[in-house]
């Protein structure tokens, strides 16, 4: 599997409130980072190459 030894986080943005309503991303593995549902852990991922998450967070951050 390409996300073994993915060390996810949730995001600064999370509301801290325990209900895990967010997505967490992994960006310790080399060319890839990962994205899930946190109250999903063992559920499906996604992944994208960093140049087409950096793309992703810039547009979010833009539209924000």
């Amino acid at each position: 599997m390409i996300l073994n030894g993915a060390r996810w986080r949730k995001s600064t943005k999370s509301n801290g409130s325990g209900n895990g309503d967010c997505v967490e991303v992994a960006d310790n593995i080399p060319g890839v980072v990962g994205v899930r549902d946190s109250k999903d852990p063992e559920g499906p991922a996604l992944t994208f190459n960093p140049q087409g998450w950096a793309t992703f967070v810039a547009g979010l951050k833009r539209h924000n």
